[in-house]
C-alpha cells in the first residue's frame, strides 16, 4: 500500500485540519498515511473522526519548525541526526523507505532547507524548485521557481525546465508538454542577461521548447509549464493571488449595492462564479512539489483547511503512482550526458 507522510504540525491551525485532511484522504483515496507531531494533540482527533479502522498511523515528534525557526537555528534543527521536529521525522521516513511521500503546511523555507539536510539533492541538479500549479483559459500551467531560489543562473533555469516537463508529463498527463522562458517579450533576444542566456539551453534540450512568454501568453494557456527565477515567480504567484481576490471583492461589492436587479443577476450568475472561484482556489491543488531533492515532497500554505490537506495528499498519490521521482532522475541524468 502507498504510504503518505503528514506533517500534522504544518499547518497555522495545526494540528485540526492537517488530521482531519488525512483521514478524509485515507477514506477516500483508500492510501496509508503516517501523521508525524505531538501524538497528545494528534491520537484526540483521530478518535473524534472515528479513524481506528482506517490504515493511519502516528510517529511522536514532540518539536516543530515555525516561521521563527531561521539562519544557523533552522539549520540545527534540520540537519541534527536526531531531529525530533515533525519535518524531520517524517523525511526520515521517506529517506529510509518506511514512506512514498512527504506532505506538509509548513514554512516552506524549513521544509526545503530539512528535505536538502535528509534526502539531499538529486544527482544533477543545483537547486531544488517549488513548482506551483496556475490556472490559465484551458487548464494548468506549471510555473517554477515561485520563490525557494531569488537568484539563479542559466543552468538552474535549464534544470528547471526538464524537471517541470517531466512533472507537466507525469503528474498532470500533460503529453509532450510545452515549455516557456518568462521573459518582458517573446523575441530570441529579449529579457534580462539571465534569459538571455538560458534560452539557448532551453532550445538545445530534449524540451518542447517554445520561446519566451510574457504573462499574458501564461495565462492564455500557451504554455505547460513555465519557467523563471524564484523572485520572479514568488512576485508572479503573490500578484496573481491578490488580483483575483480583489476581483472576486469587488464583484461582489458590485453585487450586493447595485439595487434589486443587480441582485437578481447576481444570483443567477452565482453558479458560474463558484466555478471560477473553485478554479482561483489553491485548495483545489492543496501542495506543490519540490523538485529536485531525492524524494517526493509537497509543501502547501500555512491557512490551508482539511480540503487542501487531503488533495494534497491526492497530488503526492499521483506523483508516486506514475514514478515522478525516478523519471526526473532519468531525465536529469540523460541531460548531464550532453
Amino acid at each position: 500500500m502507498t504510504r503518505i507522510v503528514v506533517d500534522a504540525m504544518g499547518s497555522d491551525h495545526y494540528p485540526t485540519p492537517d488530521v482531519e485532511g488525512a483521514v478524509l484522504a485515507a477514506r477516500e483515496y483508500g492510501v496509508g498515511i503516517v501523521l508525524t507531531g505531538d501524538a497528545e494533540k494528534i491520537q484526540p482527533l483521530l478518535e473524534s473522526h472515528r479513524a481506528s479502522s482506517l490504515p493511519i498511523s502516528v510517529v511522536h515528534a514532540p518539536e516543530m519548525l515555525t516561521m521563527n525557526d531561521k539562519g544557523d537555528d533552522l539549520v540545527i534543527k534540520a540537519r541534527h541526526k536526531d531531529a525530533k521536529n515533525s519535518m524531520a521525522v517524517g523525511y526520515d521516513l521517506v529517506k529510509n523507505g518506511e514512506a512514498d511521500a512527504f506532505v506538509t503546511m509548513g514554512n516552506t523555507g524549513a521544509a526545503m532547507v530539512t528535505a536538502l539536510f535528509r534526502l539531499g539533492r538529486i544527482k544533477g541538479v543545483d537547486r531544488p524548485a517549488v513548482a506551483v500549479p496556475f490556472p490559465t483559459a484551458n487548464g494548468i500551467c506549471t510555473i517554477l521557481d515561485i520563490g525557494a531560489n531569488p537568484d539563479c543562473d542559466p543552468k538552474n533555469l535549464l534544470q528547471f525546465g526538464i524537471m517541470g516537463s517531466v512533472f507537466a508529463e507525469r503528474a498532470r498527463g500533460v503529453k509532450n508538454p510545452r515549455i516557456g522562458l518568462v521573459s518582458i517579450g517573446e523575441e530570441a533576444g529579449k529579457g534580462s542577461e539571465l534569459v538571455k542566456a538560458t534560452y539557448p539551453l532551453l532550445q538545445n534540450a530534449n524540451l518542447n521548447f517554445v520561446g519566451n512568454v510574457e504573462g499574458k501568453e501564461i495565462f492564455n494557456g500557451h504554455v505547460d509549464v513555465a519557467v523563471t527565477d524564484g523572485f520572479t515567480g514568488n512576485v508572479m504567484l503573490k500578484s496573481s493571488e491578490a488580483v483575483a481576490k480583489l476581483l472576486t471583492e469587488k464583484i461582489r461589492e458590485a453585487v450586493k449595492s447595485g439595487g434589486p436587479l443587480t441582485l437578481l443577476g447576481g444570483a443567477l450568475v452565482k453558479p458560474a462564479l463558484g466555478k471560477i472561484k473553485k478554479l482561483l482556489d489553491p485548495s483545489e491543488e492543496g501542495a506543490a512539489p519540490l523538485l529536485g531533492v531525492n524524494g517526493l515532497t509537497f509543501i502547501g500554505h500555512g491557512r490551508s483547511d482539511a480540503l487542501a490537506v487531503k488533495n494534497a495528499i491526492r497530488v503526492a498519490k499521483n506523483a508516486i503512482e506514475s514514478n515522478l521521482l525516478s523519471a526526473i532522475k532519468s531525465a536529469i541524468e540523460e541531460s548531464l550526458k550532453k
